[in-house]
């Protein structure tokens, strides 16, 4: 995986406006080969992908954003006109994200976006481009405590056009992520499904998201390490541990493998047994408990076991506590994250894998996923 570094201003929504980044649909001397292009056009692809994840970084910051170079004018390309108008909508949607992020106390004084094609692919006059990009924000010092930064691998699908003269035109941008980052477009409301089965396993009561309660200081005498924790979260939240076995998304997910090995970094034990069995959890070296990996089989173990105790609001987690969230409201957890910061305030910094991110706020997650149950948990 070949990375485009972007560089840039921010606020440059402009570039995506006027002609955008210019490619060539074929340069000479370098024909598209069947279900893939050259890798010059390739990379120029994933420039255009620059120029728009640049521009939605550049909307919810308050100062320099690095990220894409305007291409030499040489080059043909452009972003279709239904894809600019979508994405001055977004850019619209992520000033206002920007802005009420910053009435509750948050900002970011700077950030810097970057792309790596993963695949590429041609279907006669049309193109698919797989990208990740790697973002990292810093946070602005508004009450002196915030962490340093942010940091996040997201996920990205774009579809090309051919659009005559040896010219691609972008015609659609997705995201392959199930939890957006704070640079994606708001989700929508989710459809209204049947409730999960009732099981006879504990099912952990949903946290609030408001109000900011007292602080509930964890006990210091449970032979825990929480800094660990939270150490090893942030060691490995991008450069994955390879002495464990990793779960892509096609797979599953990693978030709660990953909090699981982060909770035995920090003290927890192994509880041998059968996998299936919802009072055990262990990893070995070709198997593991399905609570181990899995997000509503840790919720059943970890009640069952005694080793946490639900909490009613989500800024009473402290670090080493573990944050699970129901996109879908369905009843059925989808995603698991762990604390690995908390500044004076009160609030909560969760680091977590499959959507690879370091120290995002609960601040930025409530703000971006309104329709979330949320589930928090005292280690």
């Amino acid at each position: 995986m070949k990375s485009l570094t972007l560089r840039s201003a921010a606020g440059a929504v402009a570039c995506l406006a006027v002609s955008a980044a210019l490619v060539p649909a074929s340069p000479a001397g370098a024909e598209a080969r069947p279900g893939g292009v050259d890798k010059t056009t390739a990379e120029s692809l994933g420039r255009i992908a620059g120029v728009v994840l640049t521009d939605r970084t550049a909307a919810i910051v308050d100062g320099k954003v690095t990220g894409h170079a305007t291409a030499p004018s040489t080059k043909k390309a452009r972003v279709s006109s239904a894809t600019a108008r979508s994405e001055k909508s977004v850019v619209s949607s992520l000033h206002q994200r920007r802005t009420q992020l910053k009435a509750l106390g948050e900002a970011y004084s700077a950030g810097d976006t970057r792309v790596s094609v993963d695949r590429t692919a041609v279907d006669g006059k049309k193109a698919t481009v797989r990208v990740t990009e790697t973002t990292q924000l810093t946070y602005r010092k508004i009450r002196g405590d915030e962490p340093g930064t942010t940091g996040f691998q997201a996920h990205h699908e774009l579809d090309f056009a051919a659009a005559g003269n040896g010219a691609w035109e972008l015609t659609d941008v997705k995201n392959l992520d199930e939890i957006p980052q704070i640079n994606a477009p708001a989700p929508k409301a989710p459809e209204v499904k049947a409730a999960a089965g009732a099981s006879d396993m504990p099912n952990a009561p949903e946290a609030s998201v408001w109000p900011f309660p007292k602080r509930l200081p964890k006990d210091t005498n449970t032979g825990l390490d929480y800094k660990a924790m939270a150490d090893y979260a942030e060691k490995y939240w991008k450069n994955y541990n390879p002495d464990y076995r990793a779960y892509p998304l096609g797979t599953g997910g990693d978030c709660t493998n990953f909090v699981s090995q982060a909770l035995k970094a920090g003290g927890w034990k192994h509880a041998p047994g059968k996998a299936g069995d919802y009072t055990k959890w262990w990893y070995g070296s070709d198997a593991q408990s399905d609570s181990w990996t899995g997000v509503n089989e840790w919720s059943w173990f970890a009640q069952n076991s005694g080793r946490v105790k639900p909490l009613k609001y989500v800024y009473q987690m402290e670090v080493g506590d573990v944050l699970q969230a129901d996109f879908d409201r369905d009843g059925s957890k989808d995603h698991t994250m762990l604390v690995t910061y908390r500044d004076a305030l009160g609030t909560p910094y969760l680091t977590y894998h499959s959507f690879d991110t370091y120290r995002r706020s609960m601040l930025s997650l409530s703000v971006t996923l309104p329709f979330t149950k949320w589930y928090a948990y005292r280690t």
